[in-house]
């Protein structure tokens, strides 16, 4: 019986153990398959997004020579199973918690696929995004006819024939543009996503936000609720980094279309918003631009070139058979899933309810690695330090006092 139990042993996992190993608290680490599972479940041409020095998790800063260039998935795996193995993280692979409830008393029980525990404390560390999405919309579409983003792993993989990719988020894009390279005809359906350049003056446009406090920007400040599931920008870290949105797909030969606006008779038809989704992306580029133009030369850096994207003629897009595709792509997002904690601690979009972590509903109870749980930083590789280190703080705090009780 552990004192704490962190549940997921991804970047957020490990690095609440290191900042608890700090601290001298007792802690297991229980990881339902292996550690960083969820990269190693990405398919397989996958790049990380963020530069190479945003693997930077707490007592293992970057150090390599090239700070600006793109890991593959493996990398990313290989970097945090290295970094368990620095650290002497307490991690139990194959132990999946399959629910999480309060005691009588003033304790949490795991039930396990190797029994039940009993802690002090938990820490849930298991990510923001693990049910995918399926809108209702595309019900019209046989199950058997859809391949989801989460099982996606290469176009071999994928029947013969044109593919509709359904999202465009950074996985949707990421995925039509592979699926296009490799020679099949594409149509992407797209939503409203945000998107940066890949480099500014030669320098990644990451990089020139995390001089700024874009990357701070806390959870109050979001307009609402839902704006924690907007799409992280759209750019691809994938053969060296480079551009990827609307005008880069459709000039590599991807045929982008509205959002699914129905499915009816076997026939798929499109919505015509393409010119308003093309225009949401370029209004928070132009809002990105500001934050950059105002902020770094206060904080000592010169302003790069900030081009403006050239005009973009939508062409509506006419109802596809589905009888004419091979597959159906489904890259339409993740939610939350939280459902294994019995307990009301999340709120009606299934985010934790937390003050720095620490569950507001659920006395014990913490949580790391959370999409914009304090910050916009909170859930990304070179964020999630901060956080781990509240969390930590918090849970030290929380057995202090109630060791006193």
């Amino acid at each position: 019986m552990s004192t704490v139990v962190v549940v997921g042993a991804g970047q957020a996992g490990l690095a609440v153990s290191h900042e608890l190993g700090q601290r001298g608290i007792e802690h297991t680490v229980l990881e339902r398959s292996r550690i960083g599972q969820a990269w190693r479940d990405r398919w397989d041409s996958f790049t990380l997004v963020t530069p190479h020095w945003s693997l930077g998790l707490p007592g293992s800063p970057y150090e390599g020579s090239d700070p600006e260039g793109f890991v593959p998935r493996d990398d990313v795996v290989g970097y945090l199973e290295g970094y368990a193995a620095s650290q002497a993280a307490p991690v139990r692979e194959g132990v999946e918690v399959t629910r999480l409830a309060r005691t009588e008393g003033r304790r949490l029980r795991l039930d396990t696929t190797e029994g039940p525990l009993e802690a002090a404390a938990a820490v849930v560390c298991t990510g923001s995004f693990r049910r995918q999405h399926r809108p209702e919309v595309l019900a019209g579409i046989p199950e058997d006819r859809v391949t989801r983003s989460a099982d996606y792993r290469s176009p071999d993989e994928l029947p013969d024939g044109p593919v509709l990719v359904v999202g465009g988020g950074q996985s949707g894009c990421q995925i039509a543009e592979e699926l296009r390279l490799a020679g099949t005809d594409v149509t992407l359906a797209c939503g409203r996503a945000p998107w940066i350049p890949r480099r500014l003056d030669g320098v990644d446009t990451v990089t020139w936000l995390a001089r700024t406090s874009f990357y701070d920007l806390p959870l109050s400040a979001l307009p609402a609720p839902a704006a924690r599931l907007l799409s992280n920008p759209l750019v691809s870290g994938a053969r060296g980094g480079h551009d990827l949105n609307w005008r880069t797909l459709s000039a590599l030969g991807v045929q982008l279309a509205g959002h699914v606006a129905a499915v009816d008779d076997g026939v798929v038809a499109f919505a015509d918003d393409l010119a308003d989704s093309v225009a949401f992306g370029d209004a928070r580029w132009a809002d990105l631009r500001e934050v950059l133009a105002a902020q770094l030369p206060a904080r000592g850096y010169p302003v790069p070139e900030l081009p403006v994207p050239a005009p973009f003629a939508a062409e509506p897009v006419p109802p596809i058979p589905l009888g004419e595709l091979g597959a159906v792509v489904l890259a339409s997002g993740f939610r939350p899933d939280y459902s294994w904690i019995e307990a009301p601690a999340c709120d009606a979009l299934g985010f934790p309810l937390t003050d720095d972590g620490e569950s507001t509903e659920v006395p014990g109870l913490y949580f790391c690695g959370v999409h914009f749980m304090r910050t916009r930083a909170s859930a990304v590789l070179f964020g999630v330090g901060r956080d781990a280190a509240v969390v930590a703080g918090r849970v030290a705090q929380g057995l202090a006092e109630a060791a006193r009780l």
